[in-house]
């Protein structure tokens, strides 16, 4: 009896060998990746895998090494995806957001003339992170904090910005202004 893709379905010896050193496959991969959680999601993903392929294994004896053989590349394919990941997340964070021209230019005069009545630290972090569009891991530094700081400083700078703005402009500010015609008075 095979499966769709041609294999047969591992022996029940096979299995019951693989079965009996769960403990000893998960201890294995516990030592080598960061939670139980993972470990034991990377072990259950390669039992799959096993029950998928399993026919390629005819002999007990040599099913246990060839299952640590299987966790070996499970756990480089793990730390390769991780590490891809991380990469594409850290090219995100670097990037700043690419406006459209046209959304750039027409972004509302109030605010440039509403930053002096927000604290420094707020209308700082605003004026480079926003306006000048520069990446949060730069303008952290410029500021001495820690990008995380300068995310949340960045974060309540918005807010503040938006309390001003929703002061001065009323409902332009809180429907979307890209035509400021208020004269926004600081």
């Amino acid at each position: 009896m095979q499966d769709e893709a041609g294999h047969a379905p591992a022996s029940a010896e096979v299995v019951e060998r693989l079965v009996a050193a769960h403990r000893d496959f998960l201890k294995f991969l516990e030592a080598r990746l960061p939670s139980r959680a993972v470990a034991e999601e990377v072990l259950q993903s390669a039992y799959a895998r096993t029950l998928e392929k399993g026919g390629a294994i005819r002999d007990a004896e040599s099913a246990v090494a060839w299952f640590y053989r299987l966790l070996r590349n499970a756990l480089t394919d793990y730390y390769r995806q991780r590490a891809t990941e991380a990469r594409a997340l850290e090219r995100q964070a670097e990037e700043p957001l690419a406006l459209e021209d046209d959304l750039h230019t027409a972004v509302c005069a109030c605010m440039k003339t509403l930053l002096p009545n927000l604290k420094s630290e707020y209308a700082e972090v605003l004026q480079q992170a926003d306006l000048d569009e520069q990446p949060i891991s730069e303008v952290a530094a410029k500021l001495d904090i820690t990008p995380n700081n300068a995310t949340v400083r960045l974060h309540r700078a918005r807010q503040a910005l938006k309390r001003e703005l929703e002061r001065c402009c009323g409902t332009c500010a809180a429907h979307g202004c890209l035509d400021c015609t208020c004269g926004a008075t600081a």
